[in-house]
């Protein structure tokens, strides 16, 4: 008996004209579909199909919470599937949703996020899993706010070793420098919560002399301060011998105005060093 169903492909006529859409397209109806199906079964329907799964459009919001928590998916396995779909992304995800990642796939999406959205409610949500974390960098997290580091500075009570340099300013003419309103809030937010500090690194922050005097008076354990770029810091009164007391302090001046390179982070705004540690639990 001969069927009269039609068939659903990517074929031409009645199968429908899926091999003619742009990967983009597909993308768009493929995200809706969970993450574990279609990496599995999408790509076996036609080459167009297999292509966009395999391409980044599909992967710009990498969700794969479920799949992990799923019969207890041991670590490697959920770094192994994370580093893959960030490779599949080409490096333009906004968001990644993964619980038991371990260290090796951290430091793999903060090297290649680099359209990665952290904000304030970000940090605010997985702030209190980071308690055992050392190391932390936040260099150019722009959407990071007062209110963000107050949630690191209550959760993280075991950092040693802060980052956070913001972006050296613009400048028409070199031989004049770019000055801001003084801003003490960040300052006074690392020095009321984060006082185990040893290393601490503020290139081109906003804050002045207060700010300053806070940290060095109530961060005791601080070895290591860097605040070159931050030229609203006058260095007055007994400033200047207690940054001298410290182990290795870099001042506000650069010479000749050369800043490339001076911050320890590798251009997105991560750290990879092997100092810092998190847990692998969610």
């Amino acid at each position: 008996m001969r069927s009269n169903k039609k068939k659903v492909g990517c074929g031409g006529g009645e199968e429908g004209r899926w091999e003619g859409l742009n990967p983009e397209v597909l993308a768009q109806i493929f995200v809706r579909i969970e993450a574990e199906e279609r990496v599995k079964t999408v790509g076996l329907v036609c080459r167009s199909w297999l292509e966009a799964v395999a391409g980044p459009y599909c992967w710009t919001d990498i969700d794969i919470e479920q799949w992990c928590r799923r019969s207890n998916r041991p670590l490697h396995l959920v770094d192994s599937a994370v580093r893959k779909l960030v490779r599949r992304s080409k490096c333009t995800f906004t968001r990644v949703s993964a619980c038991k990642l371990g260290d090796s796939a951290f430091s793999f999406i903060a090297n290649c996020a680099r359209y990665l959205k952290v904000t304030d409610k970000m940090v605010e949500k997985h702030a209190g899993s980071l308690v055992n974390i050392t190391v932390l960098d936040i260099s150019y997290c722009l959407k990071i706010t007062c209110k963000g580091l107050t949630y690191f500075g209550k959760k993280c009570k075991s950092l040693i070793h802060l980052k956070r340099n913001m972006p050296p300013p613009e400048w028409e003419n070199p031989t004049q420098v770019v000055t801001f309103k003084i801003d003490d809030s960040e300052a006074m937010i690392i020095a009321d919560s984060m006082t185990g500090l040893c290393h601490l690194q503020l290139g081109f922050g906003r804050f002045g002399d207060h700010g300053l005097d806070a940290i060095l008076t109530k961060c005791k354990e601080l070895t290591h301060l860097d605040i070159q770029g931050c030229w609203n810091v006058e260095m007055e009164g007994e400033l200047k011998d207690k940054c001298e007391r410290l182990a290795v302090f870099n001042g506000p001046w650069l010479h000749d105005y050369e800043y490339e390179g001076i911050l320890e982070t590798d251009g997105s705004g991560a750290d990879t060093s092997d100092q810092s540690s998190s847990s692998d639990s969610d």
